[in-house]
């Protein structure tokens, strides 16, 4: 996560346990800055869930003055025993996602950053998988901004299940929102970007930034081989203006 560069304030962070959208526990990261923070971020990781890597981005994000709550997407599979040691059997899972659900414990992060941290606008931030539920959460009125990291625009054929809404239905109600692709990700093909852009027709409050040759994942993980640190340093640069807390 190094292309996130380090702001100047100290950090506290804690695992905590959510009371998810069905009362059910949901495990979080918590990340808050010394002192008062200027706004709060909900992070929606990618399909490998919370781990190491987004615990570092949201101590990253917090230096930069901003109250961070990362909740596992995941939480009920775990309850349920559900085996998720591999990318297939996550990749299997997310059919059984439910957009209710998972929407609604984003929304039960931002409750809590507000009673915990006394902020009053909390943006919604994702990756990849996330970056679709952050498109999503982007549309519900809850967030006051949004940023997608090469989320879906269109469900994946076999992502398609009841409890998944398509990410264009409701998009052109979307909150002020940030998305970056890039050119060679197969998860977002430049038809589907077209039509997001025919979404926010007219909306100057809505910003799509595409990275030519640029493939998916390649801002968030260092170690994956698609990764691309000058694009992805700039790219964070970008979100942290489009936060107000740079």
């Amino acid at each position: 996560m190094a292309a996130l560069r380090e702001g100047r304030q100290d950090v506290e962070t804690e695992s905590v346990i959510l009371r998810g959208f069905d009362g059910d526990p949901v495990p979080a990261f918590h990340a808050r800055p010394d002192g008062m923070p200027s706004r709060g971020l909900v992070v929606h990781p990618d399909i490998g869930g919370v781990r190491p890597l987004f615990e570092d981005l949201a101590r990253r994000l917090a230096s930069h003055g901003i109250a961070v709550m990362c909740p596992e997407p995941f939480a009920r599979a775990y309850a349920d025993g559900v085996d998720l040691s591999d990318l297939d059997r996550r990749m299997a899972q997310v059919s059984r996602l439910d957009d209710e659900a998972q929407i609604g414990d984003l929304e039960r992060a931002a409750d809590y950053l507000v009673v915990h941290d006394d902020v009053s606008d909390v943006a919604v931030l994702g990756f990849c998988m996330g970056g679709m539920y952050a498109l999503k959460a982007a549309a519900t009125d809850r967030f006051d901004r949004a940023v997608a990291f090469y989320g879906m625009i269109r469900l994946p054929e076999h992502w398609h299940a009841p409890g998944q809404a398509e990410p264009l239905t409701a998009i052109a109600e979307a909150c002020p929102t940030l998305v970056i692709f890039g050119t060679a990700d197969p998860y977002t093909p430049a038809a589907d970007i077209d039509a997001l852009r025919d979404a926010w027709a007219g909306r100057d409050d809505c910003e799509i930034v595409v990275y030519d040759d640029a493939e998916h994942g390649f801002v968030h993980d260092p170690d994956r081989p698609a990764h691309r640190a000058d694009d992805a340093a700039d790219a964070w640069d970008r979100v942290l203006k489009f936060l107000g807390v740079d």
